[in-house]
């Protein structure tokens, strides 16, 4: 089968290469998928860095999600079935043909959700509702975000807005408002150019930022963790800038305000299987009414791989990268 492997660390582009390798069987509780669709994600390509919390022995396969149709289950599954199309995520050598994964990890998608969607449904749109939910936020509460067009960000927004939980919504380009608007994303604000943080005043009136997420690190912690209202939380998500976070001390004291990190890996292993069922089950009815938007920039051939890890990389996508299989 073929499968996207990496023998060295380093830029994606570079040394990613297509393979071919063994087609697996799957072991008691496994289920073998056929693979049809499969994201790129950033801890993706921080993986292949080797740049990630997670380093795995080399020679290794990328990719963490995958949606395909099971072609066969190990001793003991019942739950599932041949036939059936799933997602699966927070698993390894996701990029082949055929992946193997716990019986008891897949998602089930129905026919109302495509392939494009069911293919990036749990990592990311799963973290951002342990994110949302993180925050402790309550309906009618404002908090804002930056890099609001990245996958988290969007969705974060969308999952607000069902919740009735207001977001400021911070874009690097002006281009960026119009590309949620798109989406129906509004509360909108280009960072780039002067009076921005005006403008944030402006669309929450005389209401206190509860929260702030930062996923780029650097100046721009600061000028969210200044924002913030009495008692706020800034919540580090990422560091794109691959800056440290420089925050004003005085708005710490005098604001009382406090930092946190969020990693989806540790907040997950703290999160009960109910919990983790209700917010998979809120994100599939979201999906399928079509609430739940999760654009595509572009899909390649499992072939191109390091040519789609490359476009991944880049910014001013208006969706995920995916990897096609089948």
């Amino acid at each position: 089968m073929r499968s996207v492997i990496y023998s060295a660390f380093g830029n994606p582009a570079e040394v990613l290469q297509l393979a071919e390798r063994p087609t697996p069987n799957p072991g008691a509780g496994q289920v073998r998928i056929k693979s049809t669709l499969s994201p790129i994600h950033n801890h993706d390509l921080w993986t292949i860095r080797g740049q990630y919390g997670y380093k795995p022995t080399l020679p290794a396969v990328g990719g963490s999600e995958v949606a395909g149709v099971i072609d066969a289950v190990g001793e003991g599954v019942a739950h599932v079935k041949v036939g059936q199309r799933v997602v699966v995520a927070g698993i390894h050598e996701a990029w082949a043909d055929y992946v193997l994964a716990p019986a008891a990890a897949v998602i089930p998608l129905p026919d109302a959700v495509s392939d494009e969607v069911g293919c990036q449904l749990i990592a990311m749109p799963l973290s951002a509702v342990m994110l949302l939910e993180y925050l402790h936020l309550e309906a009618g509460q404002w908090f804002i975000q930056n890099t609001a067009n990245g996958a988290v960000g969007k969705t974060l927004a969308m999952l607000a807005h069902s919740r009735g939980i207001h977001v400021v919504n911070l874009v690097r380009r002006e281009a960026g408002v119009a590309e949620l608007a798109e989406i129906g994303i509004g509360n909108a604000v280009s960072t780039d150019g002067d009076g921005w943080k005006k403008r944030v005043r402006e669309l929450i009136g005389e209401a206190p930022l509860v929260a702030g997420v930062d996923s780029v690190g650097g100046d721009a912690s600061g000028d969210i963790f200044g924002l913030l209202g009495e008692n706020g939380t800034l919540v580090s998500f990422g560091a794109m800038s691959n800056e440290p976070m420089r925050l004003s001390s005085g708005d710490a004291i005098f604001k009382q305000a406090t930092v946190k990190g969020f990693w989806a890996t540790k907040i997950s292993e703290l999160t009960s299987a109910a919990d983790k069922a209700r917010m998979v089950g809120e994100l599939i009815g979201l999906a399928a009414s079509g609430e739940l938007k999760l654009p595509v920039d572009a899909v390649f051939d499992v072939e191109n791989a390091a040519l789609a890890a490359e476009a991944s990389g880049k910014s001013a996508r208006k969706g995920k990268v995916l990897l096609r299989f089948a």
